[in-house]
């Protein structure tokens, strides 16, 4: 597995080499990202993958200076997942100027959910992702379900701007107990880990309702959230959208069997964790 921190060294690696399947990451693997990896190698030919914390996802009041980075665990799992080549630039290196020029995506996809309670967040992962893509020249691109509604907004991205190359999606990966596999689940103390799975609890609290017959929406949303804050979370939105566009579906919709997904995001101390559910 080769490894390069610069623009120069990546293009010299790629050079004359087949386009590869790509897996982007911000580093502190799981076997969720593995998995993403594997998704990638099924798909034959080289595998890429990159490792940056790009700042310009992060809120002035998030976890961007204490996210967890450990490049050589990372090359390591990497590397025994079949990863071919490992793209780390440093920040001075991927951002050498400014980066003045941003991807603005759809207010009506990326100002909900998780957009309306982290303002910007979608324009740095929209501008940290094509410029990933523009650097690697991927002929497919790996991205996990969990960030179900970031996994909306790039294929949107590369719908629209027609980039040569295929998004695949990958399943999430959970715990045994069910809690979704994630980078931020070492910020848990073990209380708080035990806690967890309760964000997919409720979720499946609220799959139950659906299909039980409940049309009510709204207030299916409230009683998920008045439990999580009852057991001592902070719960930013529990919602059941259209699987198709995120938008809230209408009761006849519902009734006629619309495709659902329902999305959380809560935090248990000082952790926020994201879950989703299709329905």
């Amino acid at each position: 597995m080769r490894i390069v921190h610069t623009l120069a060294e990546l293009r010299a690696a790629l050079a004359g080499a087949p386009a590869p399947a790509f897996v982007p990451t911000m580093g502190h693997l799981h076997k969720g990202h593995l998995a993403l990896l594997r998704l990638a190698r099924e798909n034959g030919g080289p595998v890429a993958a990159s490792i940056f914390v790009n700042r310009l996802q992060f809120g002035p009041n998030e976890d961007f200076d204490r996210y967890p980075r450990n490049l050589g665990r990372d090359c390591e799992l990497l590397e025994g997942a079949g990863c071919d080549l490992v793209f780390a630039p440093d920040e001075g290196e991927f951002y050498a100027e400014p980066q003045t020029y941003t991807i603005q995506p759809p207010a009506e996809l990326a100002g909900i959910l998780e957009g309306a309670f982290r303002p910007g967040f979608f324009t740095g992962v929209c501008t940290v992702v094509m410029k990933l893509l523009q650097c690697v020249q991927p002929r497919i691109a790996v991205f996990g379900k969990k960030d179900y509604q970031q996994l909306m907004v790039i294929r949107g991205m590369v719908r629209q701007f027609a980039l040569p190359l295929e998004v695949l999606a990958g399943e999430t990966l959970r715990a045994d107990d069910g809690l979704a596999l994630s980078s931020r689940n070492g910020y848990l103390s073990a209380s708080e880990r035990a806690e967890a799975p309760q964000l997919q609890a409720s979720l499946r609290a609220v799959q139950a309702a659906v299909k039980g017959g409940e049309r009510d929406l709204v207030a299916i949303e409230a009683r998920a959230m008045d439990t999580l804050r009852s057991r001592g979370w902070q719960p930013d939105y529990v919602a059941v959208r259209r699987r198709s566009d995120l938008q809230s579906p209408s009761a006849d919709q519902v009734a006629a069997g619309e495709a659902l997904v329902a999305l959380a995001a809560a935090r248990i101390g000082k952790t926020r964790l994201i879950d989703n559910l299709e329905l």
